[in-house]
């Protein structure tokens, strides 16, 4: 799972901006300003139910992580946190 969800700079954060980009979701800022430091990002190719591969990026680590719980639930209140 992507680190991001629960990141105080998810919002402003040009890495999570890319993450959004690849996985085709709205963005949670259209011009994020932060360039994090280090981010890790993890890509996986896998086969999809339906047939074909699908690619997933997540965040796992990054040296401009800071924690706060459910910060991306707080900015979409009521969708389901992306996994």
């Amino acid at each position: 799972m992507c680190i991001c969800i629960d990141c105080s700079w998810v919002d402003r954060c040009k890495a999570y901006h890319a993450v959004e980009r690849q996985h085709q979701v709205a963005h949670l800022n259209a011009s994020p300003d932060l360039e994090p430091i280090d981010p890790l990002i993890h890509i996986i190719i896998k086969e999809l139910p339906e047939g074909g591969t699908g690619i997933e990026w997540d965040v796992r680590a990054c040296k401009s992580f800071v924690k706060e719980s459910g910060r991306w639930m707080k900015l979409r209140p009521g969708e389901k946190v992306p996994i």
